[in-house]
């Protein structure tokens, strides 16, 4: 998840779908996201993937009653790369790793 679901999020959404006993989705908490998160996909997640603490806290304001049982980590990925980058891919690969 990140603020407009047009670089980070979609590009780890392309990434992480293709792996095995892995679903996921991306969305944006800012208004004009590509796809803006909503209480079902909140309820959906099983894991959530927040790219920086600010959306952490904008998550937890927003769907604070959904989140109960939901894990979330922030992997401080700033806002400076384009759509798949490869340096944003393998940013995420390695965050990412842990939870695997």
């Amino acid at each position: 998840m990140c603020s407009r679901n047009r670089l980070r999020s979609p590009t780890a959404e392309e990434i992480f779908s293709s792996y095995p006993d892995w679903e996921v989705a991306s969305a944006g908490l800012s208004p004009d996201a590509e796809v803006l998160l909503d209480s079902e996909l909140v309820e959906w997640a099983e894991l959530i993937f927040v790219m920086e603490k600010v959306h952490r806290t904008r998550l937890t304001r927003q769907f604070s009653r959904y989140l109960k049982d939901k894990r979330v980590v922030c992997l401080d990925i700033p806002d400076e790369f384009d759509y798949m980058q490869p340096e944003l891919v393998e940013l995420l690969k390695v965050k990412i790793k842990p939870f695997l």
